[in-house]
């Protein structure tokens, strides 16, 4: 078509129709219409689409005749389905309701009205080819790279909601888990049921869809009781009394010090952080180690002296490993995915179930993965060695 109108038929003006149009792309650029359905209706929110204003496109789309849309088709980007033919496409859709939609994708520049001089749609061939009178689906392919950008950025946006809300599942699982074994370790302190109630809480939340604000939040929460029932639980002082506890809780998480992190001078911590660089809090096991040692005995058992730091955990995870037939590379593997503390408690829990595990370096390497995206936690393989009912690992 020789001129492109500004206006359409018997319709005001709107902001849409007189807005620069987008640069062309080169002539050979071609667009799977289907693949650019499915972009934007995973970025629909970002364009304040409903899913009822896409199977209005939709229902455009299938009367186009190609598979690919193509600025340079000898038939051209124009569509022109009369109203009835649409509603028909979308199951009896009223005519009103099916012309609200349009006029939305029209709004959000997803479609442009290519209206004949009565308002008619249709075509007719001229001795310069074909003219066209309908709807123009032009926008989709020269915007098809900021759909598929802005479905990239909803696609990041919930896979880190999905490993944010595995990660806050956990940590409430572990918060449980302290709560129950802090009331039979420390019977004085009266603190217990305002952990349980608060990984409670944590699970009736977790049964909504939350916003990735939301499970921050809920996450910063979690860390800080985490922290603070670490520092309890943790036996560096066995002479610690329920007022300093108490004393204690009236601190924040962030000046609260993790005796196991602090107390190890050793060199295998500052080794393992220039070769890693592990963050020590994010792989510090949730649980403490006096637990840990009470439910896996069996490592305690190859060791001379009693363990009773982090580091002499490790130290001998270290020396066993080879005795289970897990070689090196599944072992630094885990170390790098885990932690060494993790990586330790996560041995001495094998040791406790050694007979049922066919293949150790395996089944560790499997632990390893699931820990890299998000979704291990050793406090329940410590929790499962707890249960009388005899849990598997």
């Amino acid at each position: 078509m020789g001129y492109e109108p500004l206006t359409s038929f018997r319709r005001p003006i709107t902001r849409v129709e007189t807005a620069p149009k987008p640069s062309r792309p080169t002539p050979d650029v071609s667009v799977n219409k289907w693949e650019a359905l499915r972009e934007l209706t995973l970025a629909r929110e970002i364009y304040g689409l409903s899913d009822r204003d896409l199977s209005v496109l939709q229902a455009l789309l299938s009367f186009h005749p190609e598979t690919d849309l193509s600025l340079d088709a000898k038939a051209g980007l124009v569509v022109f389905p009369s109203n009835t033919s649409i509603c028909e496409r979308l199951n009896g859709m009223a005519n009103s309701t099916m012309r609200r939609h349009l006029s939305r994708l029209i709004d959000a520049g997803l479609l442009i009205r290519r209206d004949s001089p009565n308002g008619k749609r249709y075509t007719r061939c001229t001795s310069v080819g074909r003219i066209a009178f309908g709807f123009d689906l032009r926008p989709l392919v020269m915007r098809h790279a900021d759909h598929c950008a802005a479905a990239e950025d909803i696609r990041a946006r919930q896979d880190r909601v999905k490993r944010l809300r595995e990660t806050v599942s956990l940590m409430r699982r572990d918060l449980a888990a302290l709560a129950d074994w802090g009331q039979c370790d420390r019977p004085d302190l009266a603190i217990w049921d305002a952990y349980s109630d608060l990984a409670r809480l944590a699970a009736r939340d977790l049964r909504r869809k939350l916003d990735e604000q939301t499970l921050n939040s809920l996450h910063d929460q979690l860390m800080s009781a985490l922290d603070r029932l670490r520092d309890i639980l943790e036996p560096v002082d066995n002479t610690e009394t329920a007022a300093d506890v108490s004393a204690k809780m009236g601190t924040s998480a962030a000046q609260s010090e993790q005796h196991h992190q602090n107390s190890d001078k050793d060199s295998y911590w500052s080794e393992e952080k220039d070769r890693s660089q592990i963050d020590e809090k994010d792989h510090t096991p949730a649980l403490p180690l006096r637990m840990i040692l009470a439910c896996c005995p069996e490592i305690q058992s190859f060791s001379q002296n009693p363990i009773r730091h982090w580091h002499e955990l490790v130290n001998i995870s270290e020396m066993l490993r080879p005795m289970i037939g897990i070689s090196s590379s599944a072992w630094e593997e885990a170390r790098a995915a885990m932690g060494p503390e993790q990586t330790a408690v996560v041995l001495a829990a094998m040791f406790e179930r050694l007979s049922a595990i066919r293949s150790p370096g395996g089944y560790l390497r499997h632990l390893a993965r699931k820990s890299r995206d998000g979704r291990f936690s050793c406090a329940a393989m410590i929790m499962a060695l707890r249960n009388p009912h005899g849990s598997q690992l």
